[in-house]
């Protein structure tokens, strides 16, 4: 496997919450484009609470 490819230590989780429960989690590598995700979503689903957070790589995949 090559092509020099780095992951970085950091993702970035964006949490969808409905009625104070976890209704969706995606992953970004960014964090510009888990912000940009959230927003979107705010539009489309206003019913929802979004958050984002940094989280470290190694507490998604071992």
């Amino acid at each position: 496997m090559g092509g020099g490819s780095h992951v970085s230590p950091i993702l970035w989780r964006c949490d969808a919450l409905r009625a104070g429960k976890l209704y969706n989690r995606s992953m970004f590598g960014t964090r510009e484009e888990a912000e940009q995700f959230a927003q979107r979503m705010r539009e489309a689903e206003p019913d929802q609470i979004f958050s984002v957070e940094s989280i470290r790589a190694s507490q998604v995949w071992n």
